[in-house]
């Protein structure tokens, strides 16, 4: 052993890697689905085009970060 340290690949903070922001995007995703499949609220089912379209968009982006 020569003792010396793995470097990182990028300089991005771990938080900012593709995995936990691609988990990120489908969870604003799906919730977006929840919003336009539930009964109740017409507040929630007005704004789940948008929420679903800001998933999409970001999953789009995030799958451009290094893993």
């Amino acid at each position: 052993m020569t003792g010396t340290t793995a470097k990182r690949a990028s300089r991005l903070p771990l938080w900012l890697r593709r995995g936990p922001c691609e988990a990120l995007a489908m969870i604003l995703i799906g919730l977006g689905v929840i919003m336009l499949m539930q009964p109740l609220s017409l507040l929630l089912y007005s704004y789940s085009f948008v929420t679903i379209l800001c998933g999409t968009l970001g999953f789009v982006i995030v799958s451009h970060f290094p893993e």
